[in-house]
Formats: structure tokens, sequence, C-alpha cells
């Protein structure tokens, strides 16, 4: 990725936030590299390199600044939206593919020879798979040590590591201190949040509307699975090694996570799950300068700047609500949705590895993850509770999805899911492009045919008609998801 140095150095010396997660400054005469926002004195010129990300600037010996702390900075927006293969293998390696699988897992998933795959992440990231997965691990397991009483054995196997001789060289690299110096600086805070939860911060751009995101979750919340009490969404997760379940409660600078996991070994998927499900490494400044350029919108920015786009934890249960919720009203696939889990009610698993934290948060209640496909398969016709025509694309859905035919992670291959998708019975542009927006993260989707959007259109003063609406909202691009927001919440 190409950093010019001297639109770097102006962020650097403004300590402009709106820049971290972009690129990370390397100081050579301190050995430390820094968030662009870093309060410390501004670097001289001759001492400063930037680097794409906080693996490369590892790799050239710097350590995090204690101060700043750059690798808890948000993601680059860059990576959350491309769709190329560069962006897919940096969601894949947040998800915590290569600690699975390895470097072969992941070439695997993304159809590249491991050295092709290596090459272009160079090129990008100035770092290798490896090393961006290490640059993770490390992360992880600050976070362990920090807010957890798990033992050092204990943080190093659930972070990713080979062996704790390994764990322990990479604190002291990444770090410049022994992981029991970590735990020791955190000084010595008792745990709050009661036994097996993990609570954390969650960092993101400003502005951040937070009550849009608790209202859109608020109205399509089902029974068991999700709520939003006491201003907190709370939701459970399927991650890798088992269940989980999170409250993300809204705060000035940051988004607080209370985690409960039944293996901690999923604390980075389940970070990297809620980060794009309130899609906190969105770039707010460039989003709304866009939007704001049209007079329709630009008093709807002004009043509610920072508008996100709620995506999602669980690709396959976005295809089921969007399927049930065609052209119907929401109240309608709120019930329909909820006797479909009630038809696969499970319990929830109650085991949890993760100890006490020492930071304090909100009270975890059950609540399930969405059912999987493989449930929803083996549900009698009577659990559906549907037209015969909704119920087998359903199961075409998750048929597809079971055999591999149809990805539907959020590394998937964007225009081939949405193919996919549409080869199947019962599925149309609607339902794939609503997907695409809210699953796979794309953010120039425009959903013209939608009736509240065109409702919202209208609101604004702006053509209703979908051909019309397509192409007036040229004007958007690359942003028309964030737009499709705005229009949903005009109506």
């Amino acid at each position: 990725m190409e950093l010019d140095f001297e639109r770097c150095y102006r962020a650097v010396d403004s300590r402009d936030q709106r820049f971290d997660g972009w690129f990370y400054t390397g100081v050579t005469s301190t050995g430390i590299y820094c968030r662009p926002s870093c309060p410390a004195i501004t670097p001289k010129r001759q001492n400063v390199r930037f680097f794409p990300s906080a693996a490369a600037a590892q790799g050239v010996g710097l350590r995090a600044c204690r101060r700043c702390r750059p690798d808890a900075a948000p993601g680059s927006p860059l990576w959350d939206v491309r769709a190329d293969v560069v962006g897919r293998a940096m969601r894949l390696i947040a998800d915590g593919v290569v600690d699975r699988d390895g470097v072969p897992g992941l070439a695997s998933r993304l159809g590249y020879t491991e050295r092709h795959l290596h090459r272009m992440l160079r090129a990008e990231m100035g770092a290798g798979p490896l090393a961006l997965a290490r640059a993770q691990r490390a992360q992880t397991a600050r976070i362990l040590i920090e807010t957890t009483s798990l033992s050092m054995a204990e943080i190093a196997f659930a972070a990713g590591f080979g062996s704790v001789r390994q764990f322990n060289d990479t604190l002291r690299e990444v770090y410049a201190s022994a992981p029991s110096d970590l735990r020791t600086a955190r000084g010595g805070q008792q745990a709050s949040t009661g036994a097996g939860t993990i609570a954390l911060r969650l960092a993101y751009r400003p502005p951040l509307h937070a009550g849009a995101l608790l209202d859109f979750f608020a109205v399509r919340a089902l029974p068991g699975v999700d709520e939003v009490r006491d201003g907190a969404y709370h939701r459970g997760l399927r991650l890798p090694h088992g269940t989980g379940e999170v409250a993300l409660t809204p705060a000035a600078g940051h988004v607080a996570a209370t985690l409960r996991l039944t293996d901690v070994r999923d604390l980075a998927p389940a970070v990297a799950r809620c980060r794009r499900l309130l899609d906190l490494d969105a770039d707010p400044a460039a989003i709304d300068a866009t939007l704001a350029a049209d007079p329709a919108l630009a008093p709807a920015v002004a009043a509610e700047p920072g508008i996100r786009v709620p995506r999602a934890v669980d690709g396959f249960e976005m295809a089921v609500r969007a399927i049930i919720g065609q052209q119907i009203s929401l109240p309608a696939a709120k019930k329909t949705l909820t006797r479909l889990l009630t038809a696969s009610l499970r319990p929830v698993d109650h085991e949890v590895i993760a100890t006490d934290s020492g930071v304090s948060g909100q009270q975890l209640h059950d609540h399930r993850g969405f059912l999987s496909a493989e449930e929803l398969l083996s549900l009698p016709d009577s659990g559906f509770g549907m037209p015969v025509g909704r119920r087998e694309t359903l199961r075409g859905v998750a048929r597809a999805v079971v055999d591999g035919s149809v990805d539907l992670g959020a590394s998937a291959d964007r225009g081939e899911a949405v193919r996919g998708l549409l080869a199947l019975p019962g599925i149309g542009p609607w339902t794939a492009n609503y997907l695409a927006m809210r699953a796979f993260g794309d953010p120039d989707i425009l959903l013209s045919t939608d009736l509240a959007v065109r409702r919202g259109a209208a609101a604004l003063g702006l053509p209703d008609n979908p051909t019309n609406l397509d192409r007036y909202a040229e004007r958007w691009r690359p942003w028309r998801s964030y737009a499709t927001m705005r229009l949903w919440r005009a109506a």
C-alpha cells in the first residue's frame, strides 16, 4: 500500500485520530511504533517511517508504544471494505484462520498458492500471513493477560502460540515487557464482571451514531438470540471452538464488550465478529463527506453523523432473516423467525474456561447463537410455519452452505457468493444484495426496489422510482450502503 510521506506526517503532526489504523508511525530513534494520534512529541522527519500494518512495523524490530497502544487501534477501513484477495485474507486472519488451519488453510480458502498469497500480502501489508497472525496473537495475549486471571501457559495456547517460549519471546519483542510485567502493570484490579467473563474496549473512529445501531437491532431482536436492554446489545455467538455471549455497550470513544466464551481460543474471532457486527472499522468522516455533498442528504448527515451499516456475525443467520423477511412486515417476520427458533430450541452451554475479568461490564444473560444450516435441515416441515416455497428456499440455502457450493462468510468472494445465491430457487436480487450489504460488507449497495428505501427517498424529495433512484444515487458511490441506511431512517 502506497503511503504518501507528507500526508502521513501532517496527520501525525496534527494527531489526527481519523488516520488511526490506516497506517502506523515508526520512530527509528526510539525503536517504537505508534498510532498517528499518539500524544507524544511529534518525531523529527528524518526519524520517521510509515507502515501499512502493525506487523510490518514489528518486522523491522519496532515495539508497540505503551502510551497510545497502536495494537488496539481501529482496523483499517481499507481492508474492511475491499473485496479483493488481500481484503478477504485480512478478514480471515482476523477471524483466526491461520491459528486454526495454518497458512495452507488460509491459501486454500482463498484459492491461491501459499507463495502467491505471501507475495500479495507482503506487497500490500509489508508482512506475510504468519507475521500478520503473530501480531494478532500478541494483541490477544495482552488482552487475556490484562483482563483475566488465566495462567500464562493457558494464555499462550489460547492466543494461538505454539509454545510458552514462543509466547514469551513474542511479547518481549512486541511490547518490550515480560508477560508477567504486563499483568503487574494493570494495577491489580479486582474482578467485577463475574466468573467466566472477559471485558475489553473496541475502538472506533468517531463519530458513531450508537442510537441508530441499537434502534436497528431492537426492532429485529429475537427471543433467546439477541436483545437491546439498558443501552446495550446482547446476543449469542457461534464460534469456531464453541458458543459465546456478548454484551456491547456504546461509550465515549469505544464500545465496551463483555464476553462469555466456552473456549478462550475464540477471543480473537469473537472480537472480529463484534467489530464487523457494529461496522466499527468504517471511516465515517469519508462516508459522511461524500453523502453530505448531496443537498438532499446534507441535513440528515449533519443531524446524525456517523451512521453505520449494521452487519452480521453469521452469514447463514442473515440469509434466513432476509428470506423470511421478503415482502412481509418486520413484526410478521419476527413471529415466523421465533416459531422457527422454538422448533430448534437448544440449551445454552454454561461451561466456561475464561476466568474473572478486571473490568466492569454488562451482566450477561442466556443468549444462544442462531440455528445452524445443519439444524435447519433437520427440522420437520411443521417446524417452519411458512409457505412451502419459502420453506424450500431456506432448505436450498442450507444445503448449499453445508455442501460448500455457497460461502456466506464475511471473507467470501462477494461476486461469486451473489451469483451462487441468485442461482438458487426463491432468491432474487433484493435478497442477494441485502446479504451483500450486511453479511459480506459491500459498502456500495443501494436497495432501490425496497419499499422503505423508496419511501425514505420520497420523504427527502428524491426519485422514488427504482430506475430513477439508481441513476440519481451514482453520486453516492462508493458509499451507497450507508445512503440506504439513511433512506431507511428517513422512512
